[in-house]
């Protein structure tokens, strides 16, 4: 795996739209962490040629993700990503963010088509063999048969993988799909872009902590994080 960039800020996405990412984010309730106290989440990234200005963004995100993870009691990440012509690929499950940022520091973005069936599918068997809490997504396109994603989506949703979309940017193709897959998935989209990356880093932050250790861990975050105390207000 290999990698790459970083873009200056840019002020698109607003603070409304984050907030109605966690005004969607209520209707999940608490996760359940999986059997022997540590939770399990996907994180997906099309590292497509569109994603290289922002790539260095998306890695320094994903760290402080893990991190947060780590304090409230420990979470296991799988690193998916696609690229390229057919390059779809899944690393084992890393327990320890410095690894984690080891193998992104090996992607590098090559041009090709969105490939987000496979990752739902991928998705799919993973929780086949051992419950999975969350699916993170980020990218900023969408070329494939929607009607396809959304069958996958609403299969996740019915076995419980909420999916959370991130949009960078603002394609219109994409965000319908995104929402899509949010919605029938029973997850959240949101849009950022460079200029919303502090935000971004909260929310991710909170996904973490409510996949490690639902609403308790939420809870403890709220202390210190605008965006957990507010999706905690949320989960009923």
């Amino acid at each position: 795996m290999s990698k790459d960039r970083d873009q200056t800020p840019a002020p698109t996405a607003k603070r409304a739209e984050i907030d109605a990412f966690l005004e969607k984010v209520k209707s999940l309730g608490p996760a359940s962490p999986a059997q022997g106290g540590r939770g399990r989440l996907i994180f997906a990234l099309d590292a497509t040629m569109s994603r290289q200005p922002t790539w260095d963004t998306a890695c320094a995100l994903q760290a402080d993700m893990f991190r947060e993870a780590a304090a409230v009691g420990g979470l296991d990440i799988q690193l998916v990503y696609f690229r390229g012509l057919n390059e779809c690929r899944a690393s084992g499950w890393v327990a320890d963010s410095d690894r984690l940022a080891s193998l992104m520091s090996r992607i590098d973005c090559r041009g090709g088509h969105t490939q987000i069936g496979k990752v739902l599918g991928h998705a799919r068997g993973e929780h086949g063999r051992k419950a999975v809490q969350a699916l993170v997504f980020v990218g900023d396109a969408m070329e494939e048969p929607i009607d396809s994603l959304c069958a996958a989506a609403g299969e996740l949703g019915l076995l419980g993988v909420p999916v959370f979309m991130f949009q960078e940017g603002g394609d219109p193709v994409a965000e319908n799909a995104y929402r899509e897959i949010a919605r029938l998935s029973h997850g959240a989209w949101c849009r950022f872009d460079a200029g919303a990356a502090n935000q971004l880093r909260e929310l991710l932050r909170a996904v973490a902590a409510y996949a490690a250790g639902g609403r308790k861990a939420l809870a403890a975050l709220s202390a210190k994080s605008t965006s957990a105390h507010a999706l905690l207000a949320q989960l009923k």
